[in-house]
């Protein structure tokens, strides 16, 4: 009888010990759904731009099916890494992602009047997707490590300063990113701090002088409040031209759209439509419907996310994936909100969606953290 309890013991634990090292086949599906939308609504924008530029109209569709691949591959052989060696290489990381923000002001290559991209050899890497990445790494483990003194205005005032160093070097050329960048670390601490009023004193003040700033010294910025405020159609063959058409793009959808391809917006109305304004093509060619249908993949992707963090192991996990969170769900807000007109027109690519190899690769290294935190949680338990 004793033998047959151990035999059931040891059988129960091994079924527990491979349900936790279960891949989240949930957020894998999401995830690949998204990028695979991606992909079909980044062919069919950029289908006329792609035959003016490079007479042939498979030539972005070619290139975001390369990143889409080496992205899910990337993210499957990171979430079978234990997430914590990278806690390791923090300062390293930290180093490096400052070094690459210096760089880009220094000898970045500059589109449209902004320097966001280094030239790599054929590819164009973006450091500020990078800081992303390392931002979420390096506040998710300092706050675990200083949890028990987060109390203490002076450590969470320093903890902001490392935030604040490269938000201010990515806000040198795009203001936008800079917010989601400050606001990543922010969420972090938020989570991990045990008095939030504290963290809200001592951030509401920098972060507001840090907004003022960056909007007054780029005159470009101010502008772009100013014809916000003012409505777009002040100016509808300069400033206000682009949210104007993509007003129209969505208008015109209706509820079920004109149909995917049909977009009239994409033919030279919307200049690279297939970039940040990627939306407005959704809501016109898959109306009202196909809109909502990608918002809701979003707060799934979300969801999924927020039930891997409720069953973390350990602070530095949950953290990870707050970091994560914050990303996606910022990034997804802003850009939404820039093509509908209710903020100021900013540079915001919306995640798996818009057009861009960088973004993308990066934002597959952050979901397999997640999926290797999943995989080392009680994940299996919470269904």
């Amino acid at each position: 009888m004793h033998e047959k309890t151990i035999k059931r013991h040891r059988k129960k634990r091994s079924l527990l010990k491979k349900k936790k090292n279960q891949t989240d086949f949930t957020l894998v599906a999401i995830v690949v759904i998204l990028i695979v939308f991606g992909i079909i609504m980044i062919y069919s924008s950029s289908y006329y731009y792609s035959i003016d530029m490079y007479n042939d109209s498979t030539h972005y569709l070619k290139k975001q099916i390369v990143w889409g691949v080496l992205g899910i591959v990337v993210m499957m052989v990171v979430s079978r890494i234990d997430f914590h060696i990278f806690n390791r290489f923090a300062l390293l990381l930290y180093i490096m992602s400052l070094g690459f923000l210096v760089l880009v002001l220094l000898v970045g290559k500059e589109i449209k009047g902004a320097k966001r991209w280094l030239v790599i050899g054929p590819v164009n890497f973006q450091p500020s997707e990078f800081a992303k990445l390392m931002i979420i790494i390096v506040i998710a483990y300092v706050a675990s490590k200083m949890v028990s003194h987060l109390d203490k205005y002076r450590l969470m005032m320093l903890i902001l300063f490392i935030i604040g160093i490269p938000t201010a070097l990515v806000g040198a050329t795009n203001m936008s990113t800079a917010i989601v960048v400050f606001a990543i670390g922010v969420a972090i601490l938020f989570v991990a701090v045990p008095k939030v009023y504290k963290l809200m004193l001592i951030t509401a003040l920098p972060g507001a002088v840090g907004g003022v700033l960056g909007i007054l010294l780029a005159g470009y910025r101010a502008d772009r409040v100013k014809i916000w405020l003012e409505g777009p159609w002040t100016d509808p063959l300069g400033k206000g031209y682009q949210t104007i058409q993509s007003l129209y793009a969505i208008g015109t959808g209706g509820l079920f759209g004109t149909g995917l391809g049909q977009s009239m917006q994409k033919r030279g109305f919307i200049p690279e439509a297939h970039n940040d304004i990627i939306f407005s093509i959704v809501c016109e060619e898959l109306g009202l419907f196909g809109a909502l249908a990608l918002i809701i993949l979003f707060i799934l992707l979300i969801w999924r996310c927020m039930v891997i963090a409720s069953n973390c192991s350990d602070l530095n996990s949950l953290l990870i994936v707050v970091g994560v969170m914050a990303q996606i769900g910022l990034q997804v807000i802003i850009n939404i909100a820039v093509v509908t007109n209710s903020i100021p027109a900013t540079g915001m690519p919306l995640p798996f969606i818009s057009y861009g190899g960088s973004s993308l690769l990066f934002l597959m290294v952050e979901i397999g953290m997640v999926l290797g935190i999943a995989r080392r949680s009680k994940i299996s338990k919470a269904g």
